[in-house]
């Protein structure tokens, strides 16, 4: 399979089955929000099909991409929304608190900028260990405004870590946008001087993204130091749930259509022959498919078991 045919693998499956979790949201059967990632899941695509097998990733509560382009199965993870105990938190994390080691995905949380110190601490771990491995911190510019985000990139440019932190700007953090948030709109001047190289992506092209993350990748691999790569995308979906929101007046619906008509999905359906992605499409629809039949057979925790992980 050629990259790019892998590339759009990953890109329709994720987006067809967050198209079918915001079909089946209204049922009720999904027991936690969703922040669906239509339309910025390229981002996760590109930068994942850049890594290894052996490579951490950390994600945000928009975590659904990340979670399935590292390798994350799409069985536990629909079975987790759904609060089945076949989940990959067993059925208490919901779709915002996604784990699944067995392919390194750290996990995401639903606290702003929480998987930043912990995607640092991972490559401290790496390095102390003398690895080739490198990790993934995949973050939104809303993040950027956490003081833990200086913190870690003070800490990694200082220890010279093996990590990629992506920031993936969709321009809102819930709904403020933001010119209203940064004074400095420049990210890479806000975060000079903690030796941690930049680079900027706003074109949303994945295949390109993914050359560009290759060579940031195989920079931080070979020890020359950590490096930041911020990603202009856009969300079409509202913050939380599967409605669209653009009736609500914090967003340009004429921006939001610059995005849908350069989708970069239908710019990699382009690339391919119409056999290869019928039968890319096929497969994507019966895996979606499998998934929620996965989730709907599966049994919820038993309430003996309501108090066991519980600290206190």
């Amino acid at each position: 399979m050629t990259t790019t045919e892998k590339l759009y693998e990953s890109l329709n499956f994720i987006r067809q089955l967050e198209l079918k979790v915001a079909q089946v949201y209204p049922s009720d059967k999904i027991k936690s929000p969703v922040h669906l990632s239509i339309g910025q899941e390229f981002v996760s695509v590109g930068v994942c099909e850049a890594l290894k097998q052996s490579d951490f990733v950390a994600a945000t509560y928009r975590g659904h991409a990340a979670y399935l382009a590292k390798g994350g199965s799409p069985e536990k993870l629909i079975a987790e929304m759904f609060g089945k105990e076949t989940g990959c938190a067993q059925g208490r994390g919901g779709s915002m608190h996604l784990i699944e080691s067995s392919v390194n995905v750290i996990g995401t949380s639903a606290v702003v900028g929480t998987g930043i110190p912990i995607a640092t601490g991972y490559a401290l771990s790496q390095k102390m260990k003398n690895t080739d491995n490198i990790v993934v911190c995949f973050l939104g510019d809303g993040a950027t405004e956490e003081g833990c985000f200086y913190e870690s990139l003070n800490f990694a440019g200082l220890h010279n870590l093996p990590i990629l932190f992506v920031v993936e700007n969709n321009s809102f953090a819930i709904h403020e946008p933001i010119e209203k948030r940064w004074a400095q709109p420049d990210l890479s001047r806000r975060v000079d001087g903690f030796a941690v190289e930049v680079k900027q992506y706003k074109n949303g092209d994945v295949t390109e993204l993914y050359d560009i993350a290759s060579s940031m990748v195989e920079h931080i691999r070979a020890g020359k130091g950590p490096m930041l790569l911020e990603v202009d995308c856009y969300r079409w979906y509202q913050h939380v749930g599967p409605e669209k929101d653009f009736n609500q007046a914090y967003r340009n619906q004429s921006i939001a259509q610059r995005w849908i008509d350069n989708d970069p999905l239908v710019a990699l359906a382009d690339k391919l022959s119409k056999e290869v992605k019928q039968k890319l499409d096929i497969d994507a629809h019966q895996r979606v498919e499998k998934a929620f039949e996965f989730a709907e057979q599966s049994q919820f925790p038993s309430a003996s078991e309501l108090f066991n992980y519980v600290y206190k």
